[in-house]
């Protein structure tokens, strides 16, 4: 039976860390709703700007969550090994991850650069990629400054520090909005670049984050030691493959999830531009709810990293259990406020009556799968706290590539239903995903007591 009182201690404890991530997590949501909104606002009822951005952006999209799935790894192992007290092993993970992380980035925005060519092969709009293009180079430009950014953030959380991250955050996407309006728009003798100076303001604000958060290493003695005797030759393969091993699957089941809202984005633009650019504006309101599912998620992992390296798997339990009380609580709100804003919150956007129209069908749609997608989510946090994460990556298959994408065409084309049908497609996907994780989160957590159980059985005797 539910008691408000268990679970007090743990609602504080995980909104403590859950809301400086929020921040954050608007921080970097913001980027993507400055750079819609900006843009949405320069075309007025042209809805080719803010349909090429949607395209870049999605396009953008796919490798760059599974670049940052790979440096979510970070977290468990360095929650881990904090509360074991192990700086040594620590400021290991840190300087092999700065290496590492740094040289995917650039592996990863050289990939990114040779897929331009394919872009006017996904059945969108000529014009539309031709505006996309420019500030998908942007983009892909500031790909190894984010793995920095990240690289730093991801151990912060390890030690359960989530507020630093925030303030860089905060700062840099402020900085965003200025030089989009520069940009944008051609002020202070600049010209003006449309779509490609939004790209360009995300660049330069992506630039400013990692410089910020070495600075700050640099300015507090407690974290400057995780970086002494920094260079390349400590580089180690051991290090780089226990963040592999953590982060791999991470990046595969982001990466698959992922695709199944760009999949979807793309399949959109088979429709016309103006259904690509109300699902960028359906799909960025998602994402500023999302936010608070990923922060409660972030949270979640930390917590039960703490606990798990602490072999408390009670504290576990019960911290598991309260991240999902409250991400229940969030969505069900997040879905409340989507069906009745659902004919306001395009406006905000664009001024073309037909994009608002399939945008406010979009959103009621949105709101149909958001307990499904806060209860996956938080479920992915617990599996990296207590690091069973192989698991994720076939279940992410099953849900999104093979039940998601397939029912979205079955409903959105065979059927008939358009753009609505194809975001039907999502509650199936992220169903499937929560029931089957919750599934897996019950064997392990009961493995764990048992295995706990074992260990106290052998020291009593």
């Amino acid at each position: 039976m539910y008691k408000f009182a268990t679970y007090k201690d743990q609602y504080k404890a995980n909104l403590r860390l859950a809301l400086p991530v929020v921040l954050t997590q608007l921080g970097q949501i913001l980027t993507q709703v400055a750079d819609n909104l900006m843009v949405g606002r320069y075309g007025g009822s042209d809805p080719t700007p803010l349909a090429a951005v949607s395209f870049g952006g999605a396009v953008f999209f796919i490798l760059f969550i599974a670049a940052i799935g790979i440096a979510l790894g970070m977290t468990p192992l360095v929650g881990e090994l904090y509360a074991q007290g192990d700086r040594e092993k620590s400021s290991g993970l840190l300087q092999n991850g700065i290496l590492f992380y740094g040289l995917l980035g650039v592996a990863m925005a050289a990939v990114q650069y040779a897929v331009i060519p394919l872009m006017y092969h996904l059945g969108q709009p000529a014009e539309v990629v031709d505006m996309a293009i420019p500030y998908y180079r942007m983009l892909v430009w500031s790909m190894p400054f984010i793995m920095l950014f990240f690289t730093f953030k991801q151990f912060l959380e390890g030690v359960g520090n989530t507020k630093v991250e925030m303030f860089v955050t905060i700062a840099a996407n402020l900085a965003n909005i200025g030089f989009n309006w520069v940009f944008i728009y051609g002020r202070y003798g600049f010209p003006e670049m449309g779509a490609e100076g939004a790209g360009l303001g995300t660049l330069m604000s992506r630039i400013i984050a990692p410089m910020l958060m070495i600075g700050y290493f640099y300015s507090r003695s407690k974290y400057r030691v995780y970086l002494e005797g920094f260079s390349p030759r400590n580089y180690s393969w051991a290090s780089v493959r226990q963040l592999l091993h953590m982060g791999l699957p991470i990046s595969m089941q982001m990466f698959l999830e992922a695709s199944a809202f760009v999949g979807t984005g793309i399949m959109m633009g088979w429709f016309n531009k103006e259904t690509m650019s109300a699902n960028q504006i359906a799909t960025t309101i998602g994402n500023c709810a999302f936010m608070i599912v990923m922060s409660i998620g972030a949270a979640t992992t930390i917590r039960v990293s703490h606990c798990y390296g602490a072999r408390d798997i009670g504290q576990l339990s019960l911290a598991a259990k309260a991240s999902y009380h409250l991400v229940l609580a969030w969505n069900a709100l997040a879905a409340l406020v989507f069906i009745t804003m659902r004919n306001v919150i395009p406006t905000f956007f664009t001024t073309n009556a037909e994009v608002i129209a399939i945008a406010s069908n979009l959103m009621v749609f949105a709101a149909l799968y958001q307990l499904s997608d806060g209860i996956q989510n938080v479920s992915v946090g617990i599996l990296r706290g207590i690091q069973d994460v192989k698991i994720i990556m076939p279940i992410a298959f099953v849900s999104y590539w093979l039940l998601n994408l397939p029912a979205g065409y079955l409903f959105g084309f065979t059927m008939g239903m358009g753009p609505s049908g194809l975001f039907l497609g999502f509650s199936f996907g992220l169903s499937a995903a929560a029931v089957m994780m919750i599934v897996r989160i019950r064997r392990s957590i009961s493995r764990l007591h048992a295995n706990g159980n074992s260990q106290s059985t052998i020291r009593n005797s």
